[in-house]
């Protein structure tokens, strides 16, 4: 029932409802007002008439039983009447019904009566006076007194008394009527306005269905548009609506996709923040950037936004203007952009940070730096070496052959071994590249394992250095590599291993079988290596630093070399070392 009042034919039929009962009310009202009035002129002029009748008969006629019989039948049911002397006597009465006396003399003793006696024109009034059908009622009367013709000053009068019954009872009629066009008029104005209301509310309803469709993005679903007034051009509107929201929402979602994509495709980190700093969007290297923050955090109150960052975020919404900077924070550096976000009202709404971790590109200018220091270094002294002795043997400085052939000697050790190194250097730079071919066969990994490692017993006898293997695999099992160049990476660590290791101490070669991957291990019991300088044992000339010497020889560059060379066969190497102790070189390789 709640339902019918708050729609819309609920509310077109109370309002036609109303429009009617207010039309009906003021009709009602005028009508009965008019038909009272009408009624008592009509009273007025009958009253008027009979007493101007019956008073030319009591002056013309002097035959009091005659003429008490003609008023009496001139007098209508509902109408009274009585001859007053001019000493105000009731002379004669015409009266049917209770309180005779009562009527009468309430009439006769009424001021505005007085002035009857003494002129010629009738005075005509309405009282309330007793009912003469019900006790203790008073009743609206009409009085109507009307002179009698005498040659003296004073006279007699008439007066003439109508009870109001037929006028109510004309009222009554006449509200009966009304009310019964008032039932009539609010049946067909209910069938009316429900049906008018159908016929307008239907395509509504279907409107509002259509609307929600559309809102839950259905927009393929289209109005009947068979009417041709206002609401089927509103249904040819509602259709066009949709088809355009349809288009809009297909072009919105390409360009948020658009943009999905390019900020999932970036490599740079990009983070859009509120007013009250908080992050509104971020793209995928912007999610591991803030996980790596949140993970560095110190507690779990703080922000996994460095300070520098919020700073800067601070500076931009304070005076909205563009910032970049380069930080170093935690080891890492970033290049940080931030710029302010506007409305449409120009005013600011937020901030979008770019960040750039430029920590590798550092790390590679740092290498390269170091690469041509190193390089430079490893040349110099070969060159100045060879130009030296070059020079010496070229101006006769040195005279006896057992000296001219020692300085050839070490002229060729020197181009041999710059010839090493740049050798080393190109193998490397191929690899890097990617351009060198693995040429892959299963072959039989303890027989291969243990072949290299038998090719330096000699060798580790005659440093004094015990040199052992060992395996948990069987001699059935295989594995598929490039043997060449395993026997590279494998000739280098025990070659490294023998050369690092003092007197007395011991190398070993262990194969063993771990998950789906080969693990090769080689250990030494030797000096060790520095747990700073750990990371960088796989870089180029690493035997340029602190741990190693030139007396030991090599490029430094076997290790770097070793490592491509694991990581083209999918495999990964790693060095654990304890200085004083010995290091472990470990190289797993997949089976």
């Amino acid at each position: 029932m709640n339902k019918i009042w708050r729609s819309i034919v609920g509310k077109l039929w109370i309002t036609i409802l109303l429009l009617v009962s207010f039309v009906l009310f003021v009709f009602t009202v005028l009508m009965l007002e008019f038909l009272e009035d009408y009624h008592k002129e009509k009273a007025e002029q009958s009253l008027n008439q009979t007493a101007s009748t019956i008073a030319s008969i009591v002056d013309n006629y002097d035959l009091e039983q005659l003429t008490d019989e003609i008023i009496t039948e001139m007098l209508t049911e509902d109408t009274n009447a009585f001859l007053a002397s001019p000493n105000r006597e009731i002379v004669s009465t015409f009266h049917v019904g209770n309180h005779k006396e009562e009527i009468q003399n309430k009439i006769i003793e009424n001021k505005a009566f007085d002035n009857i006696f003494e002129t010629n024109e009738p005075i005509i009034k309405e009282m309330i006076l007793p009912s003469q059908v019900e006790n203790e009622k008073m009743e609206s009367y009409i009085v109507l007194s009307y002179p009698l013709k005498s040659e003296g000053e004073l006279h007699g009068a008439i007066f003439i008394y109508q009870n109001p019954n037929a006028l109510h009872k004309t009222s009554q009629q006449t509200t009966k009527i009304v009310f019964l066009s008032a039932f009539i008029a609010f049946v067909l104005t209910t069938f009316f306005a429900f049906f008018l209301s159908s016929r307008i509310t239907w395509p509504l309803r279907k409107m509002r269905e259509h609307a929600f469709e559309l809102a839950k993005g259905k927009f393929d679903e289209t109005l009947p548009t068979t009417q041709n007034d206002e609401i089927g051009q509103l249904a040819v509107a509602f259709n066009q609506m949709g088809r355009q929201l349809k288009h809009h929402l297909e072009v919105i979602n390409q360009e948020k996709e658009q943009l999905a994509s390019v900020l999932t495709s970036m490599t740079d980190s990009v983070i859009t923040f509120n007013l009250d700093r908080t992050i509104l969007l971020s793209n995928p290297p912007a999610d591991r950037l803030l996980q790596k923050w949140f993970i560095r955090k110190k507690s779990q109150e703080d922000s996994p936004i460095p300070i520098e960052i919020l700073d800067m975020l601070d500076h931009v919404l304070s005076f909205e203007d563009k910032l970049e900077e380069d930080l170093e924070m935690d080891g890492s550096y970033y290049r940080i952009t931030f710029s302010p976000l506007k409305n449409s009202k120009q005013s600011i709404r937020g901030a979008i940070a770019v960040i750039r971790d430029m920590t590798e590109q550092m790390k590679l200018e740092k290498l390269r730096s170091d690469f041509i220091a190193n390089v430079s270094h490893e040349l110099r002294t070969p060159i100045a070496m060879l130009q030296g002795y070059s020079e010496a043997l070229l101006d006769d400085v040195v005279t006896e052959e057992e000296e001219r052939n020692e300085m050839i000697k070490i002229i060729y050790d020197e181009s041999q071994r710059m010839g090493r190194l740049v050798k080393d250097l190109l193998d490397l730079a191929r690899m890097e590249s990617g351009h060198t071919t693995l040429f892959k066969e299963d072959v039989p990994a303890v027989h291969v394992m243990e072949r290299i490692t038998q090719k330096f017993a000699q060798v580790a006898k005659e440093n004094h250095v015990q040199l052992q293997f060992h395996t948990t695999l069987s001699n059935e099992v295989k594995i598929n590599l490039d043997e060449d160049r395993i026997e590279q990476v494998l000739t280098n660590l025990i070659d490294n291993a023998i050369r690092h290791t003092s007197k007395e101490g011991s190398v070993t070669v262990s194969l063993e079988h771990e998950l789906s991957y080969a693990k090769i291990q080689v250990a030494d019991t030797g000096e060790g290596i520095p747990q700073e300088d750990l990371p960088f044992v796989f870089e180029r000339f690493y035997k340029a630093d602190k741990a190693r010497t030139r007396s030991k020889g090599g490029t430094g560059l076997g290790l770097a070399i070793a490592k491509n060379i694991v990581e083209s066969h999918k495999g990964n190497i790693r060095v654990d070392s304890i200085v004083g102790e010995g290091t472990t070189f470990t190289f797993y390789l997949p089976l």
